[in-house]
């Protein structure tokens, strides 16, 4: 049972899900910084201890990957507490939501809109606010063409804003299932990751850890295109062509956590929209296999584990 400290919740873990990151750290693809860990970052709990006026015992709240940051920074001052340069970061700097009870800060959790329970509210929490964000890295527009490469929980989450802003969706990924509900999801076009979509695209948005995705993405940008990469670990980066590829203003954007108006931001759109993902659920003691399934792309939905 974690100690409560002044400024924190004490929250019972009604649910959590389970996202690529926590992946990226169990295999060491992001070093461990303290061991033992917690994984987990997309929690939703109760408040049980260190009740606050405006978040009161048993009030039901969200958590994400941004577990805090410090105020003072230059980026922080600018407004840019996604690249805070003293982070915390739920499931990795801190303990997660992989458990019965967490500790997280007061002022980095969000009240959850009733119209979702906890199991499918929890992807919303990391997969769909860094989707939401990408998109705005992105500069989308409502209306314009975009291309989702891979499609995992945050694509699958995305692409429901994007129909609700009136976007043509073209998706390109590796995964039989993945791209069945991709096109279940009304995608204008879905292809593997060796197709190329039929038209220019005005946005990509990249979700695999690859950099020959990247390169994929970009080869299908008209000029002045973007594409954002929303991934937290990326393997090599090919070369590529210049000419063919970047010039003409096309750009190459990374994506870097998320703020606290973003979380805010899409879970007024989510609830606006009637944002119900597809889930498949684990209990805790099976969270080995849970992240198995994010490995290898076999979940029916994105994966969510309940204590």
């Amino acid at each position: 049972m974690p100690v409560l400290t002044e400024g924190h919740l004490l929250l019972r873990v009604l649910a959590c899900g389970v996202c690529r990151t926590d992946l990226h750290i169990a295999e060491g693809d992001l070093c461990l910084l303290h061991r033992p860990l917690i994984l987990g970052h997309q929690i939703v709990g109760k408040v049980v201890d260190g009740a606050t006026p405006n978040r009161p015992n048993d009030m039901r709240v969200g958590v994400s990957w941004i577990g805090g940051a410090d105020g003072t920074c230059p980026f922080c001052l600018r407004g840019e507490e996604n690249l805070c340069d003293n982070p915390v970061f739920t499931g990795y700097t801190i303990n997660g939501g992989y458990a019965e009870y967490v500790l997280v800060r007061s002022d980095f959790t969000y009240p959850l809109p009733n119209a979702l329970d906890e199991t499918h509210v929890a992807p919303l929490l990391c997969a769909g606010i860094i989707g939401f964000r990408s998109l705005r890295v992105a500069g989308t527009q409502p209306g314009e063409r975009v291309g989702l490469f891979g499609f995992g929980s945050s694509a699958s989450l995305a692409i429901n804003v994007l129909r609700h802003w009136n976007c043509e969706v073209y998706v390109s990924t590796r995964g039989e299932a993945h791209r069945t509900q991709a096109t279940a999801a009304g995608a204008q076009w879905v292809g593997t990751e060796n197709d190329k979509p039929p038209v220019q695209l005005d946005r990509a948005i990249t979700f695999a850890p690859s950099g020959a995705v990247v390169v994929s993405a970009l080869s299908s940008l008209r000029k002045g295109g973007v594409v954002a990469i929303n991934a937290i670990h990326l393997d090599q980066m090919p070369a590529f062509d210049y000419d063919k590829l970047l010039w003409g203003e096309r750009q190459i954007r990374s994506v870097a956590n998320m703020t606290r108006q973003d979380a805010t931001d899409f879970l007024k759109v989510a609830a606006e929209i009637g944002l119900k993902p597809q889930i498949q659920t684990f209990p805790l003691e099976k969270a080995n296999d849970a992240l198995i399934a994010v490995k290898d792309e076999t979940a029916n939905g994105s994966c969510v584990i309940v204590p």
